[in-house]
């Protein structure tokens, strides 16, 4: 029989022990994070904007690439480029006999002036040529209304000026070419790789109300520019396995006899190098900032669990006493960090995707495809949710350890009570210039100097980011005034149809209205230095210029030297080249002489890149005598107006441009991308912000609740043992606006660098005003996390507070 007496022994599985631990476990891991919702959803925040910047970047890169990539390929876009001025059409089979050739396209390309019945500011043309039948072997239209041209006087126009001036198949323009005026009629809207972004040569930002491109039946075209029979442009593609330089160089000699300009990569083709460039922007911007984010983020995490850990020792010692393993116990605080990461990835990816699609359809005003889906692609999302992952456990790694390295005899002692003594401010004897309550500041913040240091660290990295945010604003403002009231100071630009004799400006000085004419010369050219070399071109000015003047880098005027080249600082930099240099210099035109010349300066240039001489120099380098492409024009307003109107007149006038109203056109397109852009990095930054102070202020109301709740009992108010806690945040937020204006001023000057690009350098310049609401934006985040922690005091339960055994 069974020994009634014998204690009685049960067997519990192991897997049912096991499963009932991670049941439990698991439990614990949310009650933990329900007791820190307000810490954990603060943290989230600032994942979300994180992963929501990566993921809006990346995407509207990979969809500028793909719609590029598709455009391209469809349209056939050409792989190189020439220019001349004029060769018969046999010449096309010579060039299609070329080693390394596969297709060439030659067309007829002409400057003309438009006129819209609708519109009274005069309009630069580009008419380009296309097959009396069908598309273009290269560089292909995509029709997005009506259809081709079929008859002479029939014209397709590109869908951004058609856009400006409300355009559609039907409606009438004139064209005035070599001064003759032509009517044609817009049968269709297209696109076209060659003008993705459509920018009027030695133009730097669209202006698609004042120029526009136009094509029409060649015959047409040859026959109102003097060119039946002949060409003056061609587009090539290579075959495979050939050499893209060399082919360039066979290309030269062929076109040479007939004033060939000097044949060119896609790489070096207007509109691919500003989409070029732009990728790159995104590509940085992809990188910088959402580093920036996740840094605070991983920062907040650690803090968070440490506290949590620390509060938890008796908890932990308890876990480790019950069987639970060092792995078991680090499992369960990395699941809590991965729950927090995995609510910001999915807000993240959810406001990404949005942001991306607002990016897209910004980047759409500039950059014309035939679509721009922003479409989220899997790998983007696995590539953001993995690094912000990795960035914030690597973050928390070192809080995760203590947990596990805890061992339960230590566990369960309480941490032994802090130690307070007079800080070093009392000590110098300012002790009476203090009450009570701000010495109790002083000192908790000197006995953990390095808490109260990470912790005004983070509330300094808000400050940085909302500097870099609105910096942009200041920067772009800058470079407008710069470029467009400094540097370039003319009223209007006018641009002749080739170079003209120097009678033409006195001509220009003579009508009424014109109360400044300054001469300058364009010629295309390439520098060499050593093995480094840069094809841009020369622009020949005034001795002393006052309306186009190149600046030093304190914005005063360069001198222009008789014999020698100013350069603008990127070019020099790119040649390596320094005042007093020589140079080695190919015009790419007429002639096309090879001189040496000294470099005589550097210019700042913060939009395009330019050289510049004096006309009389440039002259004599391309030996030519007093030839001129154009004149720069201060006029009298009150005859503005007419003054235009007998310049439109003139037969030899191709352009006219009206600077101001340009640069306005220029500010209203960004000014709404720019407002945007800066609205949403203020709010990410407003929400880190919040939550680093809003964190701070939870851990330090959880770190002295015991505290706090004994000087209520010794009778002081809720108020003094607010100002107890608040006070030190507060002062903390204020020692943290100087640090972060410094830290702010360093990623503002990385940025600016990393976006420094061959078409734009942005200056490093931060105007008051972004101190100011960075600072303002930093301060009500506190005031709105000292709200929500008085509301918590108020709230303290005094007996639950005083139960914690010593």
């Amino acid at each position: 029989m069974e020994d009634r007496g014998q204690t009685a022994k049960f067997h519990i599985p192991n897997s049912t022990f096991h499963t009932r631990t991670v049941f439990a476990i698991g439990k614990k891991l949310l009650r933990d994070l329900w007791g820190m919702r307000g810490q954990a959803l603060a943290i989230a925040v600032v994942i979300v904007s994180g992963v929501a910047m990566f993921i809006a970047a990346l995407g509207t890169m990979d969809a500028l690439t793909r719609s590029q990539r598709s455009f391209y390929e469809n349209a056939r876009f050409g792989e190189a480029f020439a220019s001349l001025k004029r060769a018969p059409t046999d010449v096309e089979r010579r060039l299609q006999a070329l080693e390394g050739v596969a297709t060439v396209q030659t067309r007829v390309i002409a400057d003309a002036r438009l006129d819209l019945a609708a519109f009274d500011e005069p309009i630069t043309g580009q008419l380009l040529s296309l097959p009396e039948r069908g598309q273009p072997a290269l560089n292909r239209l995509v029709v997005r209304e009506g259809r081709l041209p079929r008859r002479g006087t029939e014209t397709v126009a590109s869908e951004a000026f058609a856009e400006a001036h409300d355009l559609h198949p039907g409606d009438k323009v004139t064209a005035i070419i070599n001064g003759r005026h032509r009517s044609l009629t817009i049968v269709g809207v297209v696109l076209s790789p060659e003008y993705v972004y459509q920018i009027q040569p030695g133009g730097f930002f669209p202006t698609p109300e004042r120029f526009g491109v136009l094509w029409v039946p060649r015959a047409t075209l040859g026959a109102a520019y003097g060119m039946e029979g002949a060409f003056n442009s061609a587009s090539f593609t290579f075959t495979a396995g050939a050499n893209p330089q060399n082919v360039l160089d066979r290309v030269d000699e062929v076109l040479a006899p007939y004033g060939g300009r000097d044949a060119y990569l896609r790489e070096d083709q207007v509109s691919h190098r500003y989409l070029t460039e732009e990728l790159k922007q995104l590509e940085q911007l992809a990188t910088t900032m959402p580093v920036t984010f996740l840094a605070v983020a991983a920062f907040l995490l650690n803090v968070v669990i440490g506290r949590l850990i620390r509060t938890q020792r008796e908890v932990i010692a308890t876990l480790k006493a019950f069987g639970y393993s060092d792995w078991a116990v680090g499992r369960h605080y990395v699941g809590m960090v991965l729950v927090i990461v995995a609510i910001g990835a999915v807000g993240g990816t959810a406001l990404g995707t949005w942001l991306g699609r607002l990016l897209s359809q910004m980047y759409l005003q500039f950059y014309k495809f035939p679509e721009l889906h922003y479409s989220l692609g899997i790998e983007t999302v696995v590539v953001s949710v993995g690094v912000t992952a990795l960035a914030v456990l690597g973050g928390t790694l070192y809080a995760v350890w203590q947990a596990v390295s805890l061992r339960p005899a230590q566990a369960m002692q309480p941490e032994p009570p802090a130690t307070y003594r007079e800080t070093i401010v009392e000590r110098l004897g300012l002790k009476a210039l203090f009450d009570q309550p701000t010495r109790m500041i002083l000192r908790h913040l000197e006995r953990r100097p390095l808490k109260a240091l990470l912790s005004m660290l983070g509330i300094a990295a808000s400050i940085a980011i909302l500097m870099t945010s609105t910096f942009f604003a200041d920067a772009v403002d800058y470079m407008i005034d710069v470029q467009f009231n400094r540097a370039q100071r003319q009223d209007l630009t006018v641009t002749f149809t080739g170079p003209t004799s120097d009678e033409a400006l006195y001509e220009l000085k003579s009508l009424r209205g014109v109360t400044t004419a300054e001469p300058f010369r364009s010629v295309p050219a390439r520098f060499r230095h050593e093995h480094r070399q840069y094809r841009t071109g020369i622009e020949g000015l005034s001795p002393h210029p006052v309306l186009r003047r190149p600046l030093t880098d304190d914005l005063e005027p360069v001198p222009l030297s008789a014999e020698g080249v100013v350069l603008s600082d990127y070019i020099a930099d790119v040649l390596a080249v320094e005042r007093g240099d020589t140079l080695t210099v190919e015009v790419l035109e007429g002639t096309r002489p090879t001189r040496k010349i000294r470099v005589a300066g550097r210019t700042k240039q913060f939009i395009g890149v330019g050289t510049y001489m004096q006309i009389d120099a440039l002259n004599r380098l391309v030996r030519e005598g007093g030839a001129l492409s154009g004149a720069y024009l201060a006029l009298d307003p009150r005859y503005e107006e007419e003054t235009i109107s007998a310049l439109t007149r003139r037969p030899g006038v191709a352009s006219v441009q009206l600077q101001q109203r340009a640069v306005q056109s220029l500010l209203d397109t960004m000014g709404e991308t720019v407002l945007t852009f800066t609205f949403v990095m203020a709010l990410f930054a407003g929400a880190i912000a919040f939550g680093v102070i809003y964190n701070a202020a939870r851990i330090a109301l959880s770190e002295r609740a015991r505290e706090l709740a004994s000087l209520r009992i010794l009778g002081f108010s809720q108020g003094e043992i607010g100002y107890v806690l608040l006070g030190e945040l507060a002062l903390l937020t204020l020692l943290a606006i100087p640090v972060g204006f410094a830290m702010g001023y360093g990623l503002c000057y990385g940025t600016a660098v990393g976006a420094q690009t061959e078409l734009f350098r942005i200056p490093l310049v931060l105007e008051r005003r972004t101190y100011a609401l960075s600072a303002l934006v930093v301060l009500i985040a506190g005031l709105a996390s000292g709200v929500v922690v008085w509301r918590r005091l108020g709230n303290l339960n005094l007996v639950d507070v005083l139960k914690t055994r010593e």
